[in-house]
């Protein structure tokens, strides 16, 4: 998979999340060395397939796929033209470490823990847009998952979802809706670390998230390139 540990681990822990929604959904991926596969769902915003492998290839990254139905494909490791199977180049971004993390927070974070909870988490994160029922209740009882909220003055701010996997906590879905006072991605890290103290926060970013992280001090390690036809992935 490569020689970083780091980039080993922030790979298998997005597929490992990835997995959890789809199974949540009745959709669970199989999982080889080289790849995460499931094939049949066709959820807004998550890959049918994750590389584990930087050699993978494009025929194993596609296998299953039905032509007449949208499918996704999250590269690792950004080295596959899947233009030749009928998918188009989504965005690239950067996989992602920060080890080192101050205790201090300036905002307050308390995890989702019950279905209506999660319903309000969603609409914020959506932003007004037609997203519900993504992220079912079946996660809230994930030992693994954390489903972080950020509130000030009442209102909700923010979010991010925490996942605790193989060895490190990976981050997905930060969010600011509204005001949060302060940078809210940097608290938003802190907020998932302290979930898992001593652990290694991994994920991805790209655009302004990407700045944000690097101003925090992330150490970068390496590219992705989501592929996809007729479905948005992120």
């Amino acid at each position: 998979m490569g020689a970083d540990p780091s980039l080993h681990a922030a790979v298998i822990n997005n597929a490992r999340w990835c997995d959890a929604v789809c199974r949540s959904h009745g959709y669970p991926g199989e999982f080889t060395d080289r790849i995460w596969i499931s094939a049949g769902h066709a959820l807004l915003f998550y890959p049918n397939a994750i590389t584990l492998s930087p050699d993978v290839t494009a025929a194993e990254a596609t296998a299953g796929q039905d032509p007449a139905r949208p499918f996704g494909v999250k590269d690792s490791f950004a080295r596959l033209d899947l233009g030749p199977q009928g998918l188009m180049p989504l965005f690239e971004a950067e996989w992602i470490v920060l080890e080192d993390l101050p205790d201090r927070n300036d905002l307050s974070w308390a995890t989702v823990t019950d279905p209506g909870g999660l319903a309000t988490w969603e609409a914020a994160w959506a932003g007004g847009g037609d997203v519900t029922g993504l992220f079912r209740p079946a996660l809230l009882s994930d030992p693994d998952c954390a489903i972080l909220a950020c509130h000030r003055d009442g209102a909700l701010v923010g979010g991010v979802i925490a996942y605790t996997s193989d060895g490190v906590t990976g981050i997905s879905n930060v969010f600011k809706s509204g005001n949060a006072g302060v940078p809210l991605w940097p608290s938003a890290v802190r907020a998932a670390a302290a979930l898992r103290p001593g652990l290694p926060v991994v994920g991805y970013e790209r655009g302004e998230d990407l700045a944000a992280a690097r101003r925090a001090g992330v150490r970068v390690l390496g590219p992705l390139r989501v592929w996809t036809r007729g479905s948005a992935v992120p």
